[in-house]
């Protein structure tokens, strides 16, 4: 039977709230994660939980490798003799609060107003161990034939998943021969279908110092002798995005956009239009970067840009004086394409940023870098499956949209596992708000996507005839 609000009410919601109240930031923001304790916490609390489901032959382990965060495994043997294994994906880490949440709610004290959930992590991604195992849960009911089944969800994925190539090193003879992938970590344009991730931006984060001075002088006396540091950063920026227009402007950082890409862009404008961001915050009088939607699509999903994420060396209005500060220090996000090598990007822009500085200035850099991801094309078995699937759990057909943000393990698998089945999926649609604030879950778009979930599994257990 297909899983109802009720359900999900009476079997996940009590431990997805307890969840919702721990602090368990994803390492590059708590580098004391270890001694804090909070991601072995949320792992411990989802393992029980794991451990009380009725899935026949399975077993939970938190699997933990020396200096790296935990993960959680859950494997459901196989009934019959498929050798193949499905994996499904979903991450406990969660991002800082990011800023001061709105009247009545609070990140880790979650709310419920009508049929959502708010507090941070609970979208991203503290559904997704509920979401696979609550589908398992129903797909085994059935007592149909299954092949072996395995939940990953691990603790580092705010971070850009660095520890995550390392367990499936370790895991690589237990994981076998992985044949569909289900990732429950993705977006959505709407709460009324399944929506089917076909492409994520890769990453390339920069943290770039300049210095001038070994301490802050009076700008009175300096000022006109000692150049600006911010005014050196500047420059260097500009070397690696136009002003103007915001178009990146190292060509290493740009990849072809494929014909489908394109056409499904033109075909979710159509579709859509303005309404796609006529809820953003967007301050009076702002106007949007693009041409037109179709564009702003393709600025979103499969052209590169750049955002200044923080800055360090400057202090607060209040606290300013009249220093020319001894140094900048900014950290840059760069999107990629999803079919730009982060390794090479990251490379142009350390060239960039770091060769011949303007006025002698001392710069420092460190980059780090995540591939993006674009889906093999989609066999006709899963085709059906996910139109079916979409239909069974939200009565309207499956849609497919290219996603503007980074899930690292999409391209670690993809390049471990070539031409294997990808279903990229998940629950954050409008005013989700994921690493913003006010952070929400929507319990019944939840709902359905666990049941097309569940009716995508069953579909891949009988593949072999119905290709």
């Amino acid at each position: 039977m297909p899983l109802t609000l009720p359900d999900f009410e009476r079997d996940a919601l009590d431990t997805l709230n307890t969840y919702a109240t721990i602090e368990c930031l994803s390492p590059a923001f708590d580098d004391q994660w270890a001694a804090h304790g909070r991601l072995d916490a949320a792992v411990e609390l989802l393992a029980d939980w794991a451990r009380q489901r009725a899935l026949g032959d399975f077993r939970v382990d938190v699997v933990r490798l020396e200096g790296r965060t935990p993960l959680l495994m859950v494997t459901v043997a196989p009934n019959n003799d498929d050798e193949a294994t499905v994996m499904l994906y979903g991450h406990l880490d969660k991002q800082p609060p990011l800023g001061e949440w709105s009247a009545g709610l609070a990140p880790y004290d979650p709310v419920r107003r009508g049929d959502r959930i708010y507090a941070r992590g609970v979208a991203d991604d503290g559904y997704a161990v509920f979401a696979a195992l609550l589908a398992l849960e129903q797909l085994l009911a059935t007592g149909s034939p299954h092949p072996r089944f395995v939940v990953l969800i691990e603790a580092s994925e705010e971070s850009g998943s660095p520890d995550l190539d390392a367990y499936l090193d370790h895991l690589a003879d237990h994981l076998g021969r992985v044949e569909l992938m289900v990732c429950l970590d993705s977006g959505a344009l709407t709460y009324d279908r399944l929506w089917v991730t076909t492409s994520l931006r890769g990453l390339a984060s920069v943290e770039i110092t300049v210095e001038v001075l070994t301490r802050g002088q009076h700008s009175g006396s300096v000022s006109g002798v000692v150049p600006s540091s911010f005014r050196v950063l500047r420059q260097l920026l500009d070397r690696v995005e136009d002003a103007a227009t915001g178009r990146i402007l190292l060509e290493e950082l740009h990849g072809p956009i494929p014909p489908h890409a394109l056409a499904a862009a033109n075909d979710v404008a159509r579709e859509f239009g303005e309404s796609l961001t006529a809820s953003l915050p967007v301050v009076e009088g702002v106007r949007l970067m693009g041409d037109d939607v179709a564009d702003r699509i393709l600025n979103q999903t499969w052209r590169p840009t750049m955002s200044v994420v923080g800055m360090g060396g400057i202090p607060a209005p209040e606290d300013a004086g009249n220093v020319l500060r001894a140094r900048t220090t900014a950290l840059l996000s760069f999107r990629l394409p999803p079919n730009v090598d982060s390794r090479l990007a990251c490379a142009a822009l350390e060239r960039a940023l770091g060769r011949d500085v303007p006025e002698g200035a001392r710069v420092t850099l460190s980059t780090h870098g995540a591939d993006g991801w674009s889906t093999p094309e989609i066999a006709p078995w899963l085709g059906r499956a996910l139109e079916e699937a979409s239909q069974v759990a939200f009565g309207r057909g499956a849609a497919f949209t290219a996603e503007g943000g980074t899930i690292p393990f999409l391209a670690s698998l993809g390049r471990r596992y070539p031409g294997v089945q990808f279903v990229a999926t998940g629950v954050l649609g409008p005013d989700s708000n994921a690493h913003g604030i006010d952070e929400m879950l929507d319990l019944p778009c939840a709902v359905s996507v666990t049941n097309a979930v569940a009716h995508i599994l069953g579909a891949f257990a009988t593949r072999r005839t119905h290709r």
